[in-house]
């Protein structure tokens, strides 16, 4: 099996270094010093107290690489449209892409029945680059929950956790798909395969709508957002607008929004990777996991007042620190 990992960075690192382990032949396109570190000392990943090392083909260029069964989207999702043309280079007639991204998929709309089967998301992929590049037949959906850090050039921390959700978007359970999570399961890694991935990714996207630009406004860890009155409140009063637009597309949510609060204060004093961007001066990802939302309550016809107005201030915060421009600005 054939595996390339688009964007090693954090959770690419620690993909590449588990499905290599597993047995997969694995390679990375990176770019910058990052690259460089790999090509000369390897990929190393700190997990479990020891570090792992494995020597893998990394190119900046795609097309370096040849075909693939699989291609590993773990890119910001920001960063995806303008690199789909190229990704194209790592495809033969079945390759699979994998998006382990966060926040709404560019391919939410695909394999569903009803009016809303094959409408494209324009907030996630402008003018349909994805759509349109890789196609939405190669798609498959991945909810990611490790957190990994690139600690240095080459070098990935393992901070927790260990499962990739994976999910076809028709439902249905794969020889390509249930291939995959045998391959990452061999790794090490857990990989459920699930007949609702929607399902999984607005639980996910539940907290991301709200606790990310809620802590980029206000510099709060996780534990103080939910611990304060008013900005758990406003969390939400957000989650509760996003849990109306998924109710209409048909989503089940398995817990309740005080458990799904709670459960975020649990993780203690957290930055949120919204924050961290912010704070490091690097693109921010409002668009996957808030614009998306609102485009979705638009295309519902769902009210989204609350979210709305943290996106308002969240969007100008952003462009504000260079950190964010806003879909068709100049």
């Amino acid at each position: 099996m054939k595996v390339c990992i688009y964007g090693a960075g954090a959770i690419g690192g620690y993909m590449a270094v588990a499905l290599a382990e597993g047995g997969a032949e694995v390679s990375l396109v990176a770019r910058g010093p990052h690259l460089a570190a790999i090509r000369e000392n390897g990929l190393r990943l700190h997990i479990g107290g020891e570090t792992k090392r494995i020597a893998v083909a990394a190119e900046e260029d795609p097309a370096a690489l040849g075909p693939q069964d699989y291609v590993i989207v773990a890119l910001k999702a920001h960063s995806v449209p303008q690199v789909a043309r190229r990704m194209t280079a790592l495809f033969h007639d079945k390759t699979a892409v994998v998006t382990a991204v966060n926040g709404v998929p560019w391919w939410y709309f695909h394999g569903l029945d009803g009016p809303l089967a094959g409408t494209r998301l324009d907030s996630v992929d402008p003018g349909g680059a994805q759509w349109d590049a890789i196609g939405p037949d190669r798609a498959i959906g991945c909810v990611v929950y490790p957190a990994c850090e690139v600690v240095e050039p080459g070098v990935v921390q393992h901070i927790e956790g260990d499962r990739f959700t994976l999910g076809e978007p028709s439902g249905e359970k794969t020889d390509r798909v249930a291939a995959l999570a045998e391959a990452m399961r061999a790794g090490g890694l857990k990989a459920p395969v699930k007949p609702r991935i929607r399902d999984e990714i607005w639980v996910k996207l539940w907290g991301n709508l709200s606790f990310n630009p809620i802590s980029a406004l206000t510099g709060a860890t996780l534990e103080q957002i939910c611990a304060d009155p008013g900005t758990r409140a406003v969390a939400k009063a957000m989650m509760l607008e996003g849990q109306a637009i998924g109710e209409k597309l048909g989503v089940r949510f398995a817990i309740d929004v005080e458990k799904r609060i709670d459960g975020a204060a649990a993780v203690g004093a957290h930055k949120t990777s919204m924050l961290q961007d912010l704070e490091r001066g690097r693109a921010m990802e409002i668009d996957a996991l808030v614009t998306a939302v609102q485009e979705l309550g638009r295309i519902t016809d769902t009210p989204t007042p609350t979210v709305d107005a943290v996106l308002a201030l969240t969007q100008l915060r952003g462009a504000l620190a260079g950190c964010y421009e806003k879909p068709g600005a100049a």
